[in-house]
């Protein structure tokens, strides 16, 4: 019997991850939901799944967490600037109660790619492979998802602004990334490097007229430099360094940071990704009822 830990897992990554372990037909019980807040974990108790309580930055609650576990999903953490100590604790944790296996959701082609997001990806990457423990990185493209926040403005007022110039970007859905890390913790034996990218490859202009066939409404995309794309980000209440962490990511789809034609992805999952249009269905509601 193998145990499969999932850190993280009250996030959309992470809770997406822990079904699609799931639905692979692991069973509840050799599944270890991760999670800082207990309290947003009772959707995964109800399914059987095993709750630790376990913050990133903690290490004596992760090695309690991690004990008794075989390989863990390590899904990165969200705070920009404490990553790489965060996901040390993780790794340093795993590795003194014997995990045999990590796979970590990293950024695509993070060795190379110019993004400022890559770095602490990067210093992770380089974390594992000092820690001795078998590594699969998972280095997922962008997530459509990430447009959602942008989208309901960009109806309203008709314009969706950004710094992408005519790059294109190969994004997929949080649960085809998911699947692709359920399938990889599974099957994967160490040492593998996957680049995880959609099959669709839109322009900033053509994700603008995906907006506009789902609401209805008229959506052209409008260019703007990295500065002033970030600027826009910190008016409409992102804290600076985030925002210029987005802007900077916007003007690397300008560079192709963001594009693949790996399939690795489709591999993993055994189908094409989920279409743009319907994330943005899905994910809209009201705004295009």
């Amino acid at each position: 019997m193998t145990t499969y830990a999932v850190t993280g897992a009250t996030g959309g990554l992470g809770s997406a991850a822990v079904e699609a372990l799931l639905d692979r037909g692991v069973a509840a019980g050799d599944v270890v939901a991760v999670v800082r807040n207990p309290e947003k974990a009772d959707a995964l108790r109800s399914a059987g799944v095993d709750v630790r309580v376990a913050d990133y930055g903690d290490p004596t609650a992760l090695r309690a967490a991690l004990t008794g576990v075989d390989r863990v999903l390590l899904v990165s953490g969200s705070e920009v600037g404490q990553r790489v100590s965060q996901h040390r604790n993780v790794i340093d944790a795993a590795a003194e109660v014997g995990v045999t296996l990590i796979a970590y959701t990293s950024i695509l082609r993070a060795d190379t790619s110019p993004l400022a997001l890559a770095t602490e990806h990067v210093a992770t990457e380089r974390v594992l492979a000092e820690s001795g423990i078998p590594t699969v990185l998972l280095r997922n493209g962008w997530y459509w998802e990430n447009y959602l926040a942008a989208a309901p403005q960009a109806i309203e007022t008709g314009v969706l602004y950004g710094s992408a110039g005519n790059g294109s970007v190969a994004a997929a859905s949080r649960r085809d990334y998911a699947a692709a890390a359920a399938t990889a913790l599974v099957e994967a034996s160490g040492g593998e490097v996957y680049e995880l990218a959609g099959d669709e490859h839109p322009t900033y202009a053509q994700i603008a007229a995906t907006l506009a066939e789902v609401s209805g409404k008229p959506v052209h995309y409008t260019d703007i430099p990295e500065s002033d794309y970030a600027a826009a980000l910190t008016e409409a209440g992102i804290p600076a360094p985030m925002a210029a962490i987005l802007a900077d990511s916007d003007a690397g789809v300008a560079q192709g940071a963001l594009d693949s034609d790996s399939t690795d992805l489709a591999t993993l999952t055994g189908r094409s990704s989920t279409p743009l249009a319907e994330v943005l269905r899905a994910g809209l509601g009201s705004v295009t009822a």
